[in-house]
Formats: C-alpha cells, structure tokens, sequence
C-alpha cells in the first residue's frame, strides 16, 4: 500500500511529460504527503490534460454521509477496483494520474517500523495509476476533487522477503 509519498518535481518537468498547456503554476516540493492531504492529479477535460488539486482519499460522488466518515480509500487494488462500490464508478468513468517522486514503504525490524523510499533509478517522476470524482459536501454544497491510488502486489524487488506486500501501480 503506498501510504506516504513525495512530490518534488518542477513545473517544467510536468510539462514535458504529460504535455500540459495550461497556465504555469507554482509548485512547492513535499517530502512526507499523507493520505487526505490535498495532491496534485492529472485528469483529461475536454480533451487536454490538467494538474488538479484533489483530497488524497476517494469521495465517490454518491456518497451521502459527512465527510468525516468517509472510509480509508486513499488506495484501491487493482484487482478489484472494477468490482468495490466505492471504487466501481470511478473506475468506468474517470481515471487521472497521480505524479510522485517516489513512495515509502515500511517493514518491520525488530518491533520498529523502517521506511524504505522507492523512487526511479534515474529520478524521473514516476506516474501512478488512479481514480478521481467529484462530491458535493453533504453540509456546506461545496464541491471536493478527490482521488485514489491504484495498487497491486509489490514486485519481487520491492516486496519483504518473507511476506506479500502491495505496491504501488506506476509508470515511467
């Protein structure tokens, strides 16, 4: 499961990568992003890419309680995602990616945890998989952008040797 990531990269670098036209914004590095944090997100409207600010945990549009009790969906398996009602309708209708610079991973070592930071060979931004949707607040009727990780088993290089651990789904 990726629980805490980083996002340090440059305006620039997004550009380049996933060809974004819109106006320059300021982007500050994040070293620690815990889920509901508010993340940067690629989604496509109209047919062009967008960076969007989004709540790191999916609030899927039917959702009619507060927000407060929304459950942990800041990752989704992919094994599944088509299938979980939280997940189920986003998956159909719209996806984004998420940009990182890498993802902690932790493993236990006698009784303490250690984070162990996955990140490119050659410190590219990596780009994750993931879900977006938008709720209207059950209280205030504001609108809230929110998102999703999609994770599977970890591979052979990330996982304990001696247990099964999730990954994150990503590309370079």
């Amino acid at each position: 499961m990726c629980g805490r990531f980083t996002q340090k990269y440059t305006w620039r670098e997004l550009v380049e990568l996933y060809r974004l036209t819109q106006p320059a914004r300021n982007l500050e590095p994040r070293y620690n992003v815990a889920p509901t944090s508010t993340i940067d997100a690629i989604r496509v409207r109209d047919g062009a890419r967008e960076l969007v600010p989004m709540r790191w945990g999916l609030v899927p549009s039917w959702w009619t309680k507060p927000l407060k009790d929304v459950p942990a969906t800041f990752n989704a398996h992919g094994e599944t995602v088509a299938e979980k009602p939280m997940f189920r309708s986003a998956s159909k209708r719209t996806r984004c990616i998420v940009p990182a610079s890498g993802y902690y991973e932790w493993r236990t070592i006698n009784g303490a945890k250690q984070p162990y930071y996955f990140r490119a060979s050659d410190a590219s931004v990596l780009s994750i998989a993931g879900l977006w949707d938008e709720w209207d607040d059950i209280t205030s009727g504001e609108p809230l952008l929110s998102c999703t990780m999609i994770v599977t088993e970890a591979n052979e290089f990330a996982r304990p040797r001696s247990q099964s651990h999730a990954g994150i789904s990503c590309r370079r």
